[in-house]
């Protein structure tokens, strides 16, 4: 395999170039921690963060699952059936 494909198959096959699932992995992970950090002050302050941490996951749900805009997936190629006689 190509070194360049290892960073472009993915990307693609959810309708983004590697600059764009950069940026939208890079939110989603920043969003995850400070979900993650709100979870943890909550734990020992319970009074603080009551709604953070589902607040997130639905947001980031709903970004990733619910609503994501792609590209339409290109045409699988046809089978080909080689026989040797």
């Amino acid at each position: 395999m190509e070194p360049a494909r290892l960073f472009t198959d993915h990307p693609a096959s959810v309708g983004e170039t590697y600059g764009e699932h950069l940026a939208m992995a890079s939110g989603f992970g920043l969003r995850m921690i400070a979900g993650g950090l709100a979870c943890l002050v909550h734990g020992l302050l319970p009074f603080l963060f009551v709604r953070t941490g589902s607040a997130q996951i639905a947001q980031l749900h709903d970004t990733m699952v619910a609503n994501r805009r792609r590209k339409p997936f290109p045409a699988p190629m046809p089978a080909v059936l080689d026989f040797v006689i």
